[in-house]
């Protein structure tokens, strides 16, 4: 072997191979920035999010939001996508969003409707025209909107895929500056396949195991949960109708890339009017189930009021 070959060699295993002292060193690093609130978690609209979730959506983390059809999990993400540009004000944030389950401008469609209140189905509609003054409000959102360092991207890809796009993203508008990058990826199971609807998740959560350990990256996925939790003999248990990992498409590999896995509940849809050992009340409630805090402990439960029609969610 040629010794410049060997330099090269042992250079690369100087990346790879780092001694305790240097991460002690990041990990005070860390801690004294946390201290000195240098290194913040982005705050949301919601006080018991941001008390279990150490302070918001932290860097260097995955969330993982999950739930049954109708439950609003889309909904949930895109006020989070709004509140970490509305809420932290002294920050400065771009954002990422992969809207594979609906168009960018229907997200931002569900963004007007909920700053406006407004249902989607009343600025949509081809029956009716909007009166002149809710269309001003439209107009003034909007151009309020445009300002928003949020950037869309339609097209379903591989995993691969997307870290090309997540990673070409973040050299051209993120690298050198103290930019908090979050990643929403809406969501998992229209990733384009790799081979089994596994096999495909498993590299994405690879993907997303990387690029959360960017400099002040954090990545929300959303996912969708498996038909277990619709059965009848779940539905006719409602005292065992908790959500539970065994429920998540995909639970093994999406709990291992998960910091936090958020578990957004309707049991009012599937005609369940109390539930749990609790006996939670479901009428025009939605529950988010934490089911996993790799950092601040016990899984807990937070209580929504429904306002899912203005695409929005209360805490009680």
């Amino acid at each position: 072997m040629s010794q410049k070959l060997q330099k090269r060699m042992e250079q690369n295993l100087s990346k790879i191979v780092r001694p305790m002292s240097v991460v002690t060193k990041e990990a005070i690093a860390y801690m004294a920035g946390r201290r000195e609130h240098n290194i913040v978690s982005l705050k949301t609209r919601w006080k018991k999010f941001n008390k279990q979730c150490m302070g918001g959506i932290e860097p260097n983390t995955v969330y993982t939001i999950v739930g049954i059809s109708g439950s609003g999990k889309s909904s949930m993400a895109n006020l989070i996508q709004t509140d970490l540009i509305d809420c932290n004000p002294n920050e400065e944030t771009i954002i990422l969003t992969f809207s594979l389950e609906m168009v960018g401008f229907r997200q931002v469609g569900r963004t007007i409707s909920n700053k406006i209140r407004k249902t989607t189905s009343t600025l949509y509609s081809s029956e009716t025209d909007l009166d002149d003054d809710t269309f001003r409000k439209v107009i003034n959102v909007s151009n309020q909107l445009k300002e928003y360092p949020i950037y869309f991207v339609d097209n379903p890809m591989t995993p691969m895929q997307v870290n090309e796009v997540i990673m070409s993203f973040y050299n051209e508008h993120v690298k050198g500056t103290n930019k908090h990058f979050v990643i929403i990826y809406d969501h998992t199971l229209l990733t384009k396949p790799i081979g089994s609807v596994l096999e495909t998740i498993s590299e994405l959560e690879r993907v997303f195991i990387q690029v959360k350990k960017l400099p002040l990256t954090s990545v929300i996925q959303l996912g969708q949960m498996n038909r277990n939790i619709e059965s009848s003999e779940r539905i006719n248990n409602p005292s065992n109708h908790y959500p539970m990992r065994s429920d998540i498409s995909s639970s093994d590999a999406v709990f291992q890339a998960s910091d936090y896995v958020l578990v957004l509940h309707r049991p009012e849809i599937l005609g369940i009017s109390e539930y749990g050992p609790s006996h939670l009340q479901t009428s025009n409630k939605v529950y988010l189930h934490i089911l996993k805090n790799r950092d601040a402990g016990k899984p807990c439960i937070i209580e929504f009021e429904n306002e899912l029609m203005y695409n929005n969610l209360i805490e009680c």
